[in-house]
């Protein structure tokens, strides 16, 4: 994966999750020296183990410089923000959740100068990027990789407090869906969607087995004749777009 997903981390980067409408004089400073966030993991063919797992996991994660300027966003963190996971490098966390309590995010600040290493839940909300809705949620920051790396990388895992919205019908799909569908319906191979959107070939592959489960429907030919009948492609346009109007769940 390119451009910072869960596969294009540069190699001495690290990070804070925190939340938005924070004040500046609460965000933690950037300093640099950050380790790999793959840590332990982050010589040889270990590195892209750590970072297929890391696409696959269905939880929301993303990987932080200190300020909250995102270093790594898996898939499903990306879906939040109505992103690519390639889109979300050099974003801050603080653009997309806001925190209950700021005071949450000077703990993290202080842990990360002394060199502190638990957890740290920051409660938090936010506008999904899905469909418009409130969300509410709590993020859990962890100082990680080696100890003698100062500041240590953060990691940032979200977990979403209410039941969130229902499963998407059959014949919906989200931007990222439709984009992917539409470099697909060009005939783009998978290796070359992936680095147009910021994704690695297995999360390609997983937003298109998604579909295929959704849709009902196998192959991508299949896949890419059901979303012009359901109008999730433009049937005027070349090179295939995502039509104005499709469905999103």
């Amino acid at each position: 994966m390119d451009n910072g997903t869960a596969d294009g981390a540069p190699d001495a980067e690290a990070a804070s999750g925190a939340e938005t409408d924070a004040p500046t004089a609460h965000r933690p400073p950037c300093v640099t020296g950050y380790a790999d966030p793959a840590g332990p993991y982050s010589s040889g063919p270990w590195r892209n183990y750590f970072l297929i797992l890391l696409d696959r996991i269905p939880t929301p994660i993303a990987v932080c410089r200190a300020d909250g300027e995102v270093v790594i966003a898996n898939p499903a963190m990306a879906e939040q923000w109505g992103a690519a996971p390639g889109q979300l490098r050099g974003r801050n966390l603080l653009d997309l959740f806001r925190p209950r309590e700021k005071a949450q995010l000077v703990r993290i600040a202080d842990a990360v100068r002394l060199g502190r290493r638990s957890r740290y839940p920051v409660e938090v909300h936010w506008r999904s990027a899905s469909d418009g809705a409130e969300r509410d949620g709590e993020l859990t920051v962890d100082p990680v990789g080696d100890a003698s790396v100062q500041p240590p990388a953060l990691l940032a895992v979200l977990r979403v407090r209410d039941a969130g919205p229902p499963p998407a019908p059959r014949g919906t799909a989200s931007p990222v869906e439709a984009r992917i569908l539409a470099l697909a319906a060009g005939g783009t191979t998978t290796a070359a969607i992936g680095t147009a959107l910021g994704l690695t070939v297995d999360g390609v592959n997983y937003h298109l087995t998604r579909l295929a489960r959704r849709w009902q429907v196998q192959g991508r030919t299949a896949l890419v004749a059901k979303a012009y009948v359901l109008g999730v492609l433009a049937a005027d346009s070349w090179p295939p777009a995502p039509a104005r109007t499709a469905p999103a769940p």
